[in-house]
C-alpha cells in the first residue's frame, strides 16, 4: 500500500512512461535534437581561466563547429568554424595559437579575430562585384556564467538558466580557479542516457557502493531527504556526508583549504550544485569544484569531459597531487560509464519499446519534459507523437 506523502514532496504520483526507444537510437530523432536542443541552447566551452589569451579553441555546438577566440587583452569572440570562401574548416585542433588575424589554412583568407571581419583574400583578385564587408565570419553568441564560457548558435538567445541548483556558486570564486585534472570519457550511449542516470539515485547502492558509504542517503537510493516517502518540511535536514567526512574523497578528508569566500551556511553544506541543460553540471565542494560537460557525438555515442578545479593555494601545497584529489570522482565516473553503456546496450533489444519511471525518478521525468518542449520549438506534434 502506497504511503501518504507530503503535498510538497517532489515524488511522482504516478509511474509515467519514459521516452520511446527510438529517441535513443534513431538518426532522424538525433538530427532533430541537433537542430533544436543543441542549436538553441547554451553550450559550455570550459572554464574561462583555462582559456589563455592569444589562443583559439574548437568547440562543438550540436552539428556546428565553432571557433572560440581569446585575444591578447583577454576579450572573447566566437564564430562558426567555416571559411566564407568555400567553407573550409579554419580551426583544426582543440586549441591553437591566435594572433590578430584568423587565417584559413586552405586559401589563406584572413579575418579579424575580434569581430570576424574579412581582412584579406590573400592571392585572389576579386572583381568589383565582391564586397569584403559582406564576407566576415558568421558570429555566435557568447557569455560567461559562474566563471564558465558558453556559446550559442542563436543570435538572440535566452539567458543561461540552470534548471536545478541548491545555491548560487558565486562564493566559490570560480573565475579564479584553475583546472588541475581532466578526465575525458568516450561513452557508447546516447547523451540523454547520461542525464537520466545523473537525475536519479535508485542505481546508487548497486553501482556506487563507496559513494553510498560516503553519502548514506545515496545508499538508500535517494538524492535527498525530500525523496523519502515519510518526508515533511519540518524535519531537520540529514547531513549528506557520513559523520567525520568533510569532502567527497576516498577518506572524506579535505584536499586543501576550505574556500575562504564561503558563508557560514555554505560551509555547512556538503556540496552545492547547478545543472545547465543540455550541456553541463557543476558540483562545488568545500575544497574543490568539479564540472562535467556533455557532448553528443552520434545517436549512440557521447563525450563526457569532467574537470576538477582548485584554488591556486591548494595547487601550490607541497606534494599536492590533483590526480589523487580527483581519484574518488574518477571512480564514480567509471562506475557511471559502466551503467550508461549497460543501459544503451539493453535499449537495442527488439523487445524493448519504452520504460516506466518510478516515483523517485521525478527529475528524469522533468528532463524528458524539458527535452520535448525544446524539440517542439521546431514545430508542433512531437509531444503527441512521443505519447508523453
Amino acid at each position: 500500500m502506497t504511503q501518504r506523502r507530503h503535498p510538497n514532496s517532489p515524488l511522482l504520483t504516478h509511474c509515467p512512461e519514459s521516452l520511446p526507444v527510438h529517441a535513443y537510437l534513431d538518426p532522424d530523432w538525433y538530427a532533430r535534437e541537433q537542430r533544436t536542443v543543441w542549436a538553441r541552447n547554451w553550450v559550455c566551452a570550459g572554464l574561462l581561466n583555462d582559456i589563455a589569451p592569444r589562443t583559439m579553441r574548437r568547440v562543438q555546438l550540436g552539428s556546428a563547429s565553432a571557433i572560440l577566440c581569446r585575444a591578447s587583452d583577454g576579450s572573447l569572440s566566437a564564430f562558426h568554424n567555416s571559411c566564407r570562401h568555400r567553407g573550409a574548416e579554419i580551426c583544426q585542433k582543440d586549441e591553437q595559437p591566435l594572433g590578430k588575424l584568423i587565417t584559413c589554412p586552405y586559401h589563406a583568407w584572413a579575418y579579424e579575430a575580434k569581430d570576424g571581419r574579412l581582412a584579406s583574400v590573400a592571392r585572389a583578385q576579386p572583381t568589383a562585384d565582391f564586397d569584403m564587408a559582406d564576407y566576415g565570419l558568421k558570429p555566435l553568441s557568447i557569455t560567461v556564467w559562474s566563471g564558465f564560457v558558453f556559446l550559442n548558435q542563436s543570435l538572440d538567445p535566452r539567458p543561461v538558466a540552470p534548471v536545478a541548483g541548491s545555491v548560487s556558486l558565486d562564493s566559490w570564486g570560480l573565475e579564479g580557479l584553475v583546472t588541475g585534472h581532466r578526465k575525458v570519457a568516450e561513452m557508447a550511449c546516447n547523451w540523454k542516457v547520461f542525464w537520466e542516470n545523473y537525475n536519479e539515485c535508485l542505481h546508487c547502492p548497486g553501482v556506487h557502493p563507496e559513494l553510498s558509504r560516503l553519502v548514506p542517503l545515496f545508499g538508500q537510493g535517494v538524492m535527498g531527504d525530500e525523496e523519502r516517502s515519510d518526508w515533511s518540511p519540518d524535519q531537520p535536514p540529514t547531513p549528506l556526508l557520513r559523520k567525520g567526512a568533510l569532502s567527497w574523497s576516498h577518506d572524506g578528508a579535505l584536499c586543501g583549504p576550505v574556500f575562504p569566500g564561503l558563508s557560514a551556511r555554505e560551509r555547512e553544506l556538503d556540496f552545492a550544485y547547478a545543472t545547465v541543460y543540455p550541456t553541463m553540471f557543476v558540483a562545488a565542494h568545500r575544497d574543490y569544484v568539479r564540472s562535467a560537460r556533455v557532448e553528443p557525438t552520434g545517436p549512440e555515442t557521447t563525450r563526457l569531459t569532467v574537470e576538477w578545479h582548485f584554488s591556486r593555494e591548494t595547487l601550490d601545497q607541497p606534494g599536492f597531487s590533483a590526480a589523487k584529489a580527483a581519484a574518488f570522482g574518477e571512480q564514480v565516473v567509471a562506475e557511471d560509464h559502466f551503467a550508461v553503456e549497460l543501459n544503451q546496450r539493453g535499449l537495442r533489444s527488439p523487445s524493448f519499446q519504452r520504460g516506466r519511471l518510478m516515483p523517485e525518478e521525478y527529475a528524469v521525468h522533468d528532463f524528458h519534459q524539458w527535452l520535448l518542449r525544446e524539440m517542439e520549438r521546431e514545430g508542433p506534434g512531437l509531444l503527441s507523437k512521443a505519447g508523453v
